[in-house]
């Protein structure tokens, strides 16, 4: 059975950084890309973040680039996002998500996940 569990979440003021983690378990993570996504009460799902089998290749939405990175320890089964110089409108539900698409091409198109966690909470204060 296939589980991606998101942990990490949690309350942080304006400015400061937390690590949210993705665990894989029940599949060869390093067969699967990586998305981040979050969405906030009232929104539409927003993607973040990617990266790719082994980690070679990131893409990040222009909302988070230069504050968020995106990094994989395969050996873990983990995929991380850091997040830096946070804002309240950060604040959202975090969910990864594992596509197994057979080109970088077609994660980056918005290839359909093939397994989603449950989310993780950040909060981020004024």
């Amino acid at each position: 059975q296939v589980q991606l569990v998101e942990s990490g979440g949690g309350l942080v003021q304006a400015g400061g950084s937390l690590r949210v983690s993705c665990a894989a378990s029940g599949v060869t993570f390093s067969s699967y890309a990586v998305d981040w996504f979050r969405q906030a009460p009232g929104k539409e799902r927003e993607f973040l973040a990617a990266i790719s089998w082994r980690g070679a290749r990131t893409y990040y939405a222009d909302s988070v680039k230069g504050r968020f990175t995106i990094s994989r320890d395969n050996a873990k089964n983990t995929v991380y996002l850091q997040m830096n110089s946070l804002k309240p409108e950060d604040t959202a539900v975090y969910y990864c998500a594992a596509i197994r698409a057979q080109t970088w091409s077609a994660v980056l198109n918005g290839a359909s996940p093939d397994y989603w966690g449950q989310g993780t909470q950040v909060t981020v204060s004024s």
